[in-house]
């Protein structure tokens, strides 16, 4: 809830080009103020870059219940902002884009932010938030217009494609 990554791309045939990138910070205020900035922070993002569709990662659950209510808060307030804006939302899950971008689901941190610099040609690599949401958006240009990657093959094991 403190730092939401948000990433915006354009896709022409196969090729990815970047346009920006960066985190909404939301402070030290309570939970609604921090909602409210998300909110604000992703509309002001929406309305100057008019992207056509948003992708988001799905919420996986945490040990830490809190955590998973506060990091579902926060995916809900981005899901608000693109469907005020009329946009359509496409849902991934993290094994999905990291398969996408890295080759497997069990990528760092370290190898997503490498390899979304090498997918965009960054001068230098994004901060992992941006790093997250870039490669969400990398994700839903490899897997089609508001479809997801093939999961047909796939088991859910506790919220998880596996």
């Amino acid at each position: 809830m403190r730092i939401t990554g948000f990433g915006v791309i354009e896709t022409e045939g196969g090729t990815l080009r970047y346009v920006t990138s960066g985190c909404v910070k939301t402070g030290d205020g309570g939970t609604a103020a921090r909602l409210k900035a998300i909110l604000d922070g992703l509309a002001e993002i929406i309305g100057e870059h008019r992207p056509s569709e948003v992708a988001i990662e799905r919420v996986f659950v945490n040990v830490n219940p809190q955590s998973t209510l506060a990091l579902g808060q926060a995916r809900g307030t981005a899901i608000c902002a693109a469907v005020l804006a009329g946009l359509p939302v496409a849902e991934y899950t993290a094994l999905q884009v990291k398969q996408s971008v890295v080759g497997h689901g069990k990528a760092g941190k370290d190898q997503v932010q490498h390899m979304v610099k090498r997918l965009l040609a960054l001068r230098g690599e994004p901060s992992a938030d941006a790093a997250d949401a870039l490669a969400c958006a990398i994700c839903h240009a490899h897997g089609g217009k508001l479809g997801s990657i093939e999961t047909r093959n796939f088991r859910l094991r506790r919220g998880r494609l596996v």
